[in-house]
Parts: structure tokens; C-alpha cells; sequence
């Protein structure tokens, strides 16, 4: 019987391969389904149990125990209504959290209407990170679907020699600076006392527009 922290991967392509191999790697159990016999022997050992199998059959979910698993990762890319079908029979199974990964907004919408709890739109999401990553202010970006961000930068030079309380970022361009990492130390949180330096590395989270504001100072 599955357990709270197993984990069915369905396409073990790029996306699907990378995320069961860290999740395996992060000490969950993972199930994987591939249909490429290649593919799947290449698994072997990687991940706790690969199954060679179509996943878009509804008698290999049901012979899997599809069912049993808390979470289901759909990651087929080599065919829109073999992904939807699959993604359909896991909802109708009553997995608790299905993923999937769409190939284009239109297969998105498709995933959404079915019932998918988290779809996932892989080379978009990745598109409009490096977007916000080209200007060079920024190091790394996370954007939330209500317009919420958190991004790693260099500190501007406002703040460079001053405390969190005396350069007041919050007050003047609402957002927080919710941690600063030093070379060759640990990461703190943040604090009024923290007192920024020219070498320091930001952790910053706020309203996707106020995020870019301040990054877009000099």
C-alpha cells in the first residue's frame, strides 16, 4: 500500500526523469511508468520501481494501484491525448494531487478542466524566468500564480552599509527582505539590525511589480 510520501511518475522524458530522480533523491518512493522499453531500462536502479507500460490504459493505473498514490506526476510528451487520458483516469481514481505537464496553453486549459490539481507549462514558466533574469540585477527568480515573487539579487546601493531598519526597503517600495547571505557564510534571516554590504546576496519576496522596481534600481 502506498505511503504518504510515494510518489507515481507517469513519462520519464526530460521533465518527467529529472523530477523522479530528485524526488528519489530527496528519500520519497517513486513509481515510475514509461512506455519506451529503452527508457525505462535506463531507470532501473534510479528510481525504487520503473514499469514498462502504456499509463494511458486504464487497466495499467488500476493493475499500478494508481489509486493508492498521494501524488501523481503526469509527464507524457509525445502525445496530448495520451497525457490527457492519463491525467483523467488518475482524477477519476481520486488521486489526492495530480501534476501534469502541458505542451501548450491550449493543452493547459484542457488539463485544468479535467480536474488536474497542478498543471505545469515547463518552457513558458522557464521562458518568463529568464526573461526577468537577462537584465543582469537579478539571480534567480520564483513567481507565484497571484503575482507574487521571490528572487535572489545583489543588494542596490541604497541599502549597501546600512541596516535593514535604516534603508526602510519595506516602507519605500514595498517588499521584504527576508534574508541576505554573506560569502562564506551560512544564510540568516533577515532582521532590523542586519546591516547589508557590497557583497551580500539578497532574498527578497513582494508583489511580482514592486519585486521589479526595486531590482531595477542602481
Amino acid at each position: 500500500m502506498a505511503k504518504r510520501h510515494d510518489v507515481l511518475v507517469i513519462g520519464l522524458g526530460r521533465f518527467g526523469g529529472a523530477a523522479a530522480v530528485e524526488l528519489n533523491r530527496l528519500g520519497h518512493h517513486v513509481f515510475a511508468i514509461e512506455k519506451d522499453q529503452r527508457i525505462a531500462e535506463s531507470f532501473l536502479g534510479r528510481v525504487t520501481k520503473v514499469l514498462q507500460a502504456d499509463a494511458s490504459h486504464p487497466g495499467v493505473l488500476e493493475e499500478s494501484k494508481a489509486e493508492q498514490f498521494p501524488t501523481a506526476i503526469v509527464s507524457i510528451g509525445s502525445s496530448v491525448e495520451s497525457s490527457v487520458l492519463t491525467a483523467a483516469n488518475l482524477v477519476d481514481l481520486g488521486v489526492p494531487s495530480v501534476w501534469a505537464k502541458a505542451l501548450s496553453p491550449e493543452h493547459a486549459r484542457i488539463l485544468g478542466r479535467i480536474g488536474v490539481h497542478h498543471v505545469i507549462l515547463p518552457e513558458a514558466e522557464t521562458g518568463r524566468r529568464v526573461a526577468h533574469l537577462v537584465g543582469g540585477s537579478l539571480l534567480d527568480y520564483i513567481e507565484f500564480d497571484d503575482g507574487f515573487a521571490i528572487v535572489k539579487m545583489n543588494p542596490p546601493q541604497e541599502t549597501i552599509g546600512f541596516t535593514l531598519a535604516q534603508s526602510n526597503v519595506r516602507r519605500k517600495y514595498g517588499v521584504t527582505i527576508i534574508g541576505v547571505k554573506s560569502p562564506g557564510r551560512d544564510f540568516i534571516h533577515a532582521q532590523e539590525d542586519t546591516k547589508v554590504t557590497s557583497y551580500d546576496t539578497l532574498i527578497v519576496s513582494g508583489p511580482t511589480t514592486l519585486i521589479e522596481r526595486f531590482a531595477a534600481r542602481p
